[in-house]
């Protein structure tokens, strides 16, 4: 290739990194990656950012490459007609091809008083506003965390562990996502800490209050601090910038992760949904997305046909504390099945797990760290160097 592709990567989550280490790597490729936070968190630590036991924060220094440029700021458009990325801080970013990774966040309750009273641990500023809330609780005082699925489950173990009193309301099952032989040592763990588990069809929130949650079956539990963990959302930002977007607002991509539609956007993680293969919203998935989506980026860029993309999933692994955990394995295409690790050998395997995806980071940037880097300015200018991050000011707002 005689001339620099400018790649844009917007959102720095497991997909994001991936993807622009990747790209990163191939001579002839600029690659800028754009993220509101100047830092990379460690999503699948945020439950251990509220006892003090990680912080789940990593330096971007070290899990993206030299070669990647860093602009800290918040992607508000995509002009996919003019290939550029409007920010927060009123510049642009052109763009050749962009990957578009901005990941995911709590999902609207739609129940009265959630939104106000709730707190959650879905990102970074919600874990360390609820770790303030926690902190200003006093320890006898009661918790309720609503939604079992890993979220909840890993938020109610940790939270009783440090001695806290928690109520885990799990709506109709707990662990959902777990095979029947799973739950069963999630539940006697639960037990052990002490965690009051409320389920069946009258364990559903109907109201959150100050200092309380209604149940549909008209129970009243009282809850100085209520941590909504049930559901996800993916930022609006394909929607009002006319993309074409799944029922959820994920960007709607066929099986190589191209948008549908628009053959220079690419997704990866949380935000994508491949019509033909829908996969959960996942660490596990990011991790495999962004690389694909960075293949296809590539395979365009050398003029040859993208592979479609190929999911394989190991299972779900649970911290149950620091202690013991629990490892529900699955088949490749994420069914599970009645294996599984328990106790401390589960939680031992859900820590090399959370070790071995921030290796495999920590890896792909030492990978795409050689050569100097190139960039663009916000008016498509080429500059010979650039920081290797370029500090702007964060704004509110999730990309």
């Amino acid at each position: 290739m005689n001339e620099i592709v400018r790649v844009v990567v917007v959102g720095g989550g497991y997909g994001g990194v991936t993807a622009a280490n990747s790209l990163a790597r191939r001579d002839g490729v600029s690659v800028t990656l754009v993220n509101p936070r100047p830092e990379f968190v460690e999503r699948i630590r945020l439950h251990q950012l509220l006892t003090g036991s990680d912080d789940a924060v990593e330096s971007f220094g070290d899990v993206l490459g030299g070669n990647v440029r860093l602009v800290v700021d918040t992607a508000t458009l995509i002009d996919a007609t003019e290939r550029r990325v409007s920010l927060a801080d009123g510049g642009t970013l052109p763009y050749d091809y962009l990957v578009y990774a901005v990941g995911s966040g709590a999902s609207d309750p739609g129940v009265p008083g959630a939104a106000e009273f709730a707190e959650s641990v879905s990102d970074l500023e919600a874990a360390e506003r609820l770790r303030a809330a926690l902190a200003a609780t006093p320890a006898t005082a009661p918790l309720t965390v609503v939604g079992a699925g890993p979220t909840g489950l890993e938020t109610a173990a940790e939270l009783a562990e440090a001695g806290r009193r928690v109520t885990l309301v799990c709506g109709k099952v707990l662990g959902p996502s777990l095979h029947a032989a799973g739950r069963r040592p999630v539940a006697r763990r639960l037990a052990e800490l002490g965690v009051t588990v409320l389920e069946g069809p009258g364990a559903s929130v109907t109201e959150v209050t100050g200092d309380a949650v209604r149940l549909a079956d008209g129970r009243e539990l009282p809850s100085s601090v209520t941590i909504w963990t049930a559901g996800f959302r993916v930022p609006d930002l394909a929607v009002r910038s006319g993309l074409l977007t799944d029922a959820e607002g994920r960007l709607l991509t066929d099986g190589t992760l191209t948008s549908v539609g628009d053959d220079r956007i690419v997704a990866a993680g949380d935000s994508a949904s491949m019509s033909d293969h829908p996969f959960r919203m996942s660490c596990q998935a990011a991790v495999q997305l962004g690389p694909a989506a960075a293949s296809t980026i590539l395979r365009r860029i050398a003029m040859k046909k993208p592979a479609p993309v190929r999911m394989f999933f190991a299972g779900q692994c649970l911290s149950l504390g620091r202690n013991e955990g629990v490892t529900q394995f699955s088949y490749p295409n994420d069914k599970v099945n009645a294996l599984r690790v328990s106790g401390r050998p589960g939680a031992g395997v859900k820590e090399i797990a959370c070790r071995f995806t921030l290796n495999k980071l920590l890896s792909g940037a030492r990978k795409a760290g050689s050569g100097t880097p190139r960039a663009s300015r916000g008016d498509g200018a080429a500059l010979p160097e650039t920081p290797r991050s370029e500090q702007r000011t964060t704004t509110s707002g999730t990309s």
